[in-house]
């Protein structure tokens, strides 16, 4: 016979805050493993996807649009730079700065991680129905930008 003592408290184990957070790991985990099978971070695809979506940008404006921090941007650039999915060419306007821009290899790459994010979020929401999948995500989205409005804080997720 199992032990009562050994279960989870009931006075948390449903609160919101524990159910998030404990359903962020595994999401975390889920999305983490499917870009490193396709060789990537989550930098990596907001990076692309964010020149995909905007169009050749500065370091500057793409960090920005992207949500990724001064400091980890140059070396996600490099990273991508290296394995020849963006270019960094001086900018016309200002020779001082770089215009970073997608390449060929860059989009299918970008095509690579999006499947691999679709299929995680598939494997993350596999009990939920489309309905509720889409009120799940509209539910969580109005939490984050209520908080990020109070807060100011940027996007830190998928790093």
């Amino acid at each position: 016979m199992e032990n009562p003592a050994d279960e989870p408290s009931a006075r948390w184990k449903r609160l919101p805050s524990w159910l998030l957070t404990q359903t962020s790991q595994h999401a975390h985990r889920l999305v983490a493993d499917g870009f490193s099978a396709a060789g990537a971070r989550g930098y990596h695809f907001r990076l692309l996807a964010t020149l995909e979506e905007f169009g050749p940008a500065s370091q500057a404006a793409l960090g920005r649009r992207s949500g990724i921090h001064v400091s980890d941007m140059v070396a996600t650039i490099n990273e991508l730079a290296e394995r020849e999915l963006v270019e960094r060419a001086p900018d016309p306007a200002d020779r001082r700065r770089n215009v970073i821009s997608l390449t060929t290899a860059g989009k299918r790459q970008l095509r690579r991680l999006e499947k691999q994010l679709a299929d995680r979020q598939d494997e993350l929401l596999a009990p939920l129905s489309r309905d509720e999948r889409a009120q799940l995500t509209e539910l969580l989205a109005k939490l984050l930008d209520h908080h990020n409005g109070r807060t100011g804080a940027p996007d830190e997720s998928w790093r």
